[in-house]
């Protein structure tokens, strides 16, 4: 049986279904009802083919729609004293695949037919790869400048893409109209794409859907499983929705409630300075503008769906959000490509943190410290 959905904030219970709320009627993010409780996951037997399915007990849903994602390599980066998790290899290229496989199994288990999305490249590439695994009709809502090479992805899965002029937040509202059924104009079609809408659907939301944070959460039972069930001092990551940065929090906050980890690692995260929402709320940004050019576009979100569950996350953690500047990161960029890190931009913005970080005194140079690699650079045209 399917799981139901609830409200954090106010506790309203919504039966799960196709035609499930995507949030809260007071405007809330909404969560799964219940949350699996089963036993210690180091006693699980791992198998190499199921990737992050091993950890099937753990989540509030059912394998359904894969790849065999899951299990990315945790190298060492002697360079950087650090691991690097390889997140970009990915079979669509980036950690989304992880919210994507457990979203679309959610979709399949409740019997959508058509999803929608709204992303700056990767999310959107993730969900229609995996709505075609599943036979599920898919529509992306992408920036009108989006990188080519990620359009060109979204493209040849069937799914319908739709570019929206204006900001990262002028795309979002375009899909929420579009999954609440607002009615064609005709008149405008011709002139905006983005008027021009066959009809509601189900929100396959990296920022709103819980069965998208279900699957990020796997990336700390990774992280603790190939290190022996044990988990490192900190964690550095991009943060944009903050998806992985929640999904860590809520991953490792499991695993120590559970006893399998002493302590959640510090949540460490970076964004770029010119669009540092997060690091504006903690006290270390910069004033924002969305309209200025960005080297990390992956992760330029003026308004963070689970801003206060990210300052909660960092509260706890004793963690924090710093911006960066866009050379910064270049900089960053060129020396992981020289060193046989093949990724996009925006995956330089957490090592980039991590210098930081250390230059400032908050981590020690021998602190043990994860750090992923979130996305390809074969998606960088």
């Amino acid at each position: 049986m399917s799981a139901d959905l609830t409200c954090p904030d106010c506790g309203t219970v919504y039966a799960a279904g196709p035609d499930e709320p995507w949030r809260c009627a007071c405007g809330a993010p909404l969560e799964f009802a219940d949350r699996p409780l089963p036993e210690d996951p180091s006693a699980l037997e791992l198998e190499p083919g199921r990737g992050l399915w091993n950890f099937e007990p753990w989540l509030p849903l059912e394998e359904r729609v894969t790849l065999g994602e899951g299990f990315t390599p945790l190298v060492d980066a002697p360079g950087w004293d650090a691991a690097f998790k390889l997140e970009y290899v990915f079979p669509t290229g980036s950690f989304k695949d992880r919210g994507a496989t457990t979203t679309l199994s959610r979709a399949a288990e409740l019997g959508v037919d058509r999803v929608l999305e709204d992303s700056s490249g990767n999310a959107g590439a993730a969900v229609a790869t995996y709505a075609a695994r599943a036979g599920i009709d898919a529509e992306i809502y992408v920036p009108a400048d989006v990188k080519s090479a990620k359009l060109g992805a979204i493209e040849r899965t069937g799914a319908r893409p739709v570019r929206v002029e204006g900001s990262r937040q002028a795309v979002t509202d375009a899909c929420i109209e579009a999954v609440e059924g607002a009615e064609d104009d005709p008149g405008d079609a011709e002139a905006n794409p983005a008027t021009r809408q066959p009809g509601a659907g189900w929100y396959a939301s990296h920022a709103w859907n819980p069965a998208f944070y279900a699957g990020t959460m796997t990336f700390a039972f990774e992280i603790a499983a190939q290190r022996g069930w044990t988990a490192p001092d900190a964690v550095v990551l991009p943060v944009g929705h903050g998806t992985l940065f929640l999904g860590a929090y809520r991953g490792f906050s499991l695993l120590y409630e559970g006893g399998v980890i002493d302590e959640i690692p510090r949540l460490l995260g970076g964004q770029e300075a010119g669009c540092a929402p997060i690091a504006d709320a903690v006290g270390d940004g910069t004033a924002t503008d969305p309209d200025e050019p960005s080297v990390a576009d992956g992760i330029r979100i003026a308004e963070p769906v689970r801003l206060e569950e990210i300052r909660e996350a960092i509260e706890r953690t004793d963690g924090d959000v710093l911006a960066l500047e866009p050379s910064t990161i270049e900089d960053a960029l060129g020396r992981l490509h020289r060193g046989g890190f093949y990724v996009e931009p925006t995956s330089a913005v957490a090592p980039a943190a991590l210098e930081r970080y250390r230059e400032r005194g908050v981590l020690a140079r021998d602190a043990d410290v994860v750090v992923p690699l979130t996305g390809s650079g074969l998606k960088i045209e």
